[in-house]
């Protein structure tokens, strides 16, 4: 069954873009984002892809959803429902969501691993990362770095939980 990884950077105050563009310069976090995705399928919106400098994400296929059924860059799959991605993804060993905010809401129910760099800054946004129930996310492993944080939480199993 495929692993599904939600990856994103989030400000101390939530924030998570500005303007469609990721609102901090950490080049730390985008090496981690590359380093982590790299040769595995990533699943965004076209608005996140359209906003992308570089499209499309290099060495990682790129599963873009629209509701637009004209919407058909060059390199790139397009699913029109977030059921169909999923289904396109099944066979696959990884998977990442890579936003934005309508995607990862999608996501956070189903989810097993969650890869947060949290971005010691607090800068003026447009768009939050959903709510998040803690509750459900055991921290795994933690990186501390002058300005931001690399956490990856995983889901807690019904099982764990009677540990």
């Amino acid at each position: 069954m495929v692993e599904i990884i939600i990856i994103v950077g989030i400000a101390d105050n939530n924030i998570i873009g500005k303007d469609g563009k990721i609102p901090w310069d950490v080049p730390e976090d985008f090496a981690h984002f590359k380093g982590l995705t790299i040769g595995h399928p990533c699943i965004m919106g076209d608005k996140t892809y359209n906003d992308l400098p570089i499209k499309p994400l290099p060495g990682r296929e790129n599963i873009v959803l629209s509701f637009d059924k004209d919407y058909a860059p060059e390199g790139i799959t397009v699913k029109n429902s977030w059921e169909e991605a999923l289904e396109y993804c099944e066979n696959k060993q990884k998977v990442f969501i890579c936003g934005g905010a309508s995607i990862y809401k999608l996501a956070l129910p189903i989810a097993d691993t969650f890869e947060l760099t949290r971005i010691h800054q607090e800068p003026e946004g447009d768009t939050s990362f959903p709510e998040i129930d803690w509750s459900e996310w055991k921290l795994h492993e933690k990186e501390e770095h002058p300005g931001y944080t690399f956490e990856t939480y995983k889901r807690i199993k019904k099982s764990d939980d009677t540990e």
